[in-house]
């Protein structure tokens, strides 16, 4: 599970010790509520069907998939439809290929969710090496579905632009500058990156 309410309260309450400015926002925007998903393939599944589309088109094309092969939606029966079934609930050709070779993996037990590598950056590559999965959806996976404590998504635009306005800096970072600006929040950068997407739409800062 992801981080709970009162792993997002201590690692943010550290990181307000550390940066007057985060615990001025802390104190107008308040803490953050958790963002928890599921651990294991339907996650990973869902963030494929999930790309490039809207909300609203993702839940229709889950909604679709959970019609034709089940609730749970098991690889097994993925791996078993027919490309036009597929193409009726609404995942095209890319698409297709990268939940057929996610559900391959997970079928051939080529990676178990329970056992992902304790170290970030090995989980990271391991979860990479799934078509279809960057790096923003393993470290999105990993914060919301294993609550791991010192991810740090630097590549988000949302988690830039949240830091843009938090620190008060004069431009929005790089992907760089933002990796370089969390060093000194480790290990609670998780909790940094849920406050920044809690304070990014927030008027008030």
């Amino acid at each position: 599970m992801g981080l709970t309410a009162d792993e997002l309260r201590s690692g943010l309450d550290e990181i307000a010790d550390r940066e007057p400015k985060i615990a001025r926002a802390l104190q107008i925007a308040g803490y953050p509520e958790p963002r928890i998903r599921a651990t294991g393939y339907a996650t990973l599944l869902r963030t494929i069907v999930g790309q490039q589309v809207s909300v609203a088109a993702a839940a229709s094309v889950w909604s679709r998939l959970e019609t034709l092969l089940g609730e749970t939606i098991p690889p097994e029966a993925l791996l078993a439809a027919e490309f036009d079934a597929l193409r009726a609930c609404g995942l095209s050709r890319q698409k297709q290929g990268y939940v057929r070779s996610l559900c391959e993996l997970v079928v051939a037990g080529s990676i178990d969710f329970d056992n992902l590598p304790a170290d970030d950056e090995e989980a990271i590559a391991q979860l990479v090496g799934i078509k279809g999965i960057g790096r923003w959806s393993a470290e999105i996976y990993l914060l919301f579905a294993e609550g791991r404590p010192d991810i740090w998504p630097a590549g988000d635009l949302a988690v830039q632009a949240g830091l843009h306005k938090l620190l008060d800096l004069v431009e929005r970072p790089s992907e760089k500058r933002t990796r370089e600006l969390a060093e000194a929040w480790r290990p609670h950068r998780g909790a940094a990156a849920i406050f920044t997407w809690h304070c990014y739409n927030n008027p008030a800062l």
